[in-house]
């Protein structure tokens, strides 16, 4: 059988032409390629790994490179009703690429003389701005340029014809606060600093909810002038909708003004302080809150708007003793003519209704007769007999009529504001109730309102522990503890509306850009202070004080109004300093609005010139009042007097004449710095603990 035949190799022909030898070189020579391939590729992975950015970037150093911050826009803060008291308006900053400006000899001077036409910028600073970074492409030359200056530029840098030369200058978007209103709740709203930093006041405490976020438009050109730009869109910041009521607002604060206006004179003030809340007792919403003086939030720091030369030199003294009776370090003397300013302008900007604590005086007098009736100590039914002094452990304690009210029921007392009852009062409750219900009623606590630097006031009232028999009788008509306007209106509204403490606040709502509704405050009830039964016993006692005790000159015709007058004594004793005070509702039965005044040293005031605090009352009460729709007596069909002996218009005479106490916490700012707003309870729905 023949054999098979065998077939024929395609690549024969290269092993004819290559010999063995051949072969085995030109294998060898292929498996070093790949090798050096694998070699490579594993040098090129590791650098990209290492070293990729660096390569990376000095790449793009070698293009042109741009990118551009896209500012955001705060949000706005509106009253309830939605009128906007602080915005933010677009303005422009002026930006020059220098080494576009210097790729060409001929475009110096011609934008140079634009800048300075447009924008006042001197051509010196362009000439720096050369010598120095020639290779920059940012610089700011100027900012917060108006829409007007923006758009006259605009149409220079579009007219190539005329304008061939002028380039390397651009504007960037950016925007300014301000505040429509101007000095308008200047101590609630607050301002900012340093673009977008809330100073005091809202703009503070919802700082991060103003804020939105930078976007950013980057990108670079090629050699071939192609583009890949990127944008990521700028977030603007929320809308805060206030409780306050511009309206209002303006109503309250255009009354302070006259009432220190008149009391003004010879480069003083007239008054240290005189500040206003008005709030709805069933919710905690402040409607209102104002203090004397305030200032102007587009120029915070402009105090001459505020203080005469003479004024403005008072304060600063007044500043650098409470700085050096507070051992504060560096000394006065070794601060700056800036830093000095500093001080005192903080001392300008402080929400005094809010950070400074004083004696309340008389107007805490309905909440040792609270406490009383909650322990059941009082029934209600009691009487006393006022001679015009109490001596207690040895010292005489005075009331302010020194004549003696005689022989009165709890009603009484309150209408004519009798030390001597409430002392009686005081020693039947006893030191262990009575400081464990000025706890209750929210005093040496921080009441959780949404603004910054509440006072810190634990340790300006006794303990049980510390608390004597003169020390319970003082504080039993408000003098020997300090409270701020915050805890006592937030108090009072719990005495009045059936025993409900709410959270006072001043914001309902947060809103997106587009006004939409994102968050809401409910009203936080944060506990129960006393019964209804004893809300209700109280409310006939204060509306005496309208009928025929010393809130008489406050009353509105029309409407049913319930109150209590004060007067605080300052430390030291017997100075001749008092701090008055004024704190009404209305209507009677189902209270829908609660007003507190406050006059702190008013200038040359008397004694007993309670007239002071009530005409300014009267004054706010009788345009807020119709302005907000409250019950009038007409409407309610509700108008019952109560009655009781009339004194008049008594004069008023220190309670400590014949004794010195030994309460030393003078009135003032108590701020306390680290204090910071918790607002972990919107829209949560939950009881703050």
């Amino acid at each position: 059988m023949a054999g098979r035949k065998r077939k024929k190799s395609r690549f024969g022909f290269l092993t004819k032409k290559f010999p063995l030898r051949m072969q085995r070189k030109l294998v060898m020579l292929f498996m070093a390629v790949i090798l050096a391939f694998v070699v490579l590729i594993g040098r090129i992975t590791y650098i990209n790994v290492t070293k990729g950015s660096k390569y990376t970037k000095a790449v793009l150093d070698q293009q042109i490179y741009d990118s551009r911050v896209i500012a955001f826009k705060r949000g706005d803060i509106v009253d309830r009703n939605g009128t906007k008291i602080a915005t933010s308006e677009r303005v422009y900053n002026v930006i020059l690429d220098v080494k576009m400006l210097t790729d060409k000899e001929e475009y110096l001077e011609p934008t140079k003389e634009v800048l300075s036409e447009c924008f006042g910028i001197d051509g010196s600073v362009v000439d720096g701005l050369v010598k120095e970074d020639p290779d920059s492409q940012y610089e700011i030359l100027a900012q917060g340029v108006d829409y007007e200056t923006a758009q006259k530029f605009n149409e220079i840098d579009e007219d190539d014809e005329k304008y061939p030369n002028v380039v390397g200058v651009w504007l960037e978007d950016d925007y300014t606060r301000t505040y429509p209103y101007g000095s308008l709740a200047s101590d609630v709203v607050g301002f900012t600093y340093a673009g977008n930093n809330g100073a005091i006041g809202i703009e503070n405490a919802y700082n991060d909810v103003l804020n939105g976020t930078d976007g950013r438009e980057y990108g670079y050109f090629d050699s071939e002038s192609s583009v890949e730009r990127t944008v990521k869109p700028a977030k603007n910041g929320n809308t805060v909708v206030s409780t306050i009521d511009v309206t209002l607002q303006n109503i309250v604060e255009q009354a302070i003004l006259e009432f220190n206006q008149e009391h003004a004179g010879d480069g003083e003030l007239g008054s240290k302080n005189t500040a206003v809340i008005i709030m709805n007792p069933n919710t905690g919403e402040i409607l209102a809150e104002a203090s004397y003086p305030n200032f102007d939030l587009n120029e915070p720091r402009n105090w001459s708007q505020v203080y005469p030369e003479e004024a403005w030199a008072a304060k600063t003294q007044e500043v650098a003793e409470d700085y050096t009776e507070q051992g504060r370090t560096p000394g006065w003397d070794e601060l700056s003519d800036e830093e000095k300013e500093a001080e005192v302008l903080n001392d300008l900007w402080r929400n005094f209704c809010v950070s400074d604590a004083y004696e309340p005086g008389s107007v805490a007098k309905p909440f040792t007769v609270a406490a009383g009736l909650e322990t059941g100590t009082l029934t209600g039914n009691e009487t006393y007999y006022c001679g015009g002094s109490k001596n207690v452990m040895g010292w005489e304690i005075g009331c302010h009529y020194r004549a003696g009210h005689g022989t009165e029921t709890i009603q009484d007392a309150i209408a004519n504001s009798c030390n001597v009852a409430l002392m009686d009062m005081a020693s039947a409750i006893g030191v262990d109730n009575f400081t464990r219900y000025q706890h209750i009623f929210g005093f040496g606590e921080y009441t959780g309102i949404d603004l910054p630097g509440e006072a810190y006031t634990a340790g300006l009232l006794y303990t049980a522990e510390n608390m004597t028999d003169v020390d319970l009788a003082s504080n039993s008509f408000g003098q020997n503890f300090n409270v701020t306007m915050t805890q006592m209106a937030a108090a009072f509204a719990s005495l009045i509306n059936g025993g409900y403490y709410y959270e006072p606040h001043v914001v309902k709502q947060i809103q997106d850009e587009n006004g939409n509704v994102i968050e809401t405050k409910d009203p936080v009830l944060l506990r129960k202070t006393i019964s209804s039964d004893t809300s209700k016993m109280l409310k006939t006692y204060l509306k005496a004080t309208m009928d025929y005790g010393t809130g008489q000159r406050a009353q509105v015709e029309g409407y049913d109004i319930g109150a209590k007058t004060g007067t605080a004594e300052k430390l030291p004793r017997g100075n001749g300093k008092y701090l008055l005070s004024y704190m009404g509702y209305a209507p009677q039965e189902n209270p829908e609005v609660l007003v507190y005044v406050v006059i702190d040293e008013a200038r040359n005031d008397s004694a007993g010139d309670s007239s002071l605090v009530l005409g300014l009352s009267k004054k706010i009460m009788e345009e807020a009042f119709p302005y907000l729709g409250i019950t009038t007596i007409a409407e309610s069909g509700e108008n019952v007097k109560t009655e009781g002996q009339n004194f008049g218009d008594t004069e008023y005479t220190d309670y400590d004449e014949d004794y010195e106490d030994t309460y030393d916490n003078p009135d003032g700012a108590y701020i306390d710095e680290n204090y910071s707003p918790d607002l972990d309870d919107w829209a949560s729905g939950e009881t703050a603990e």
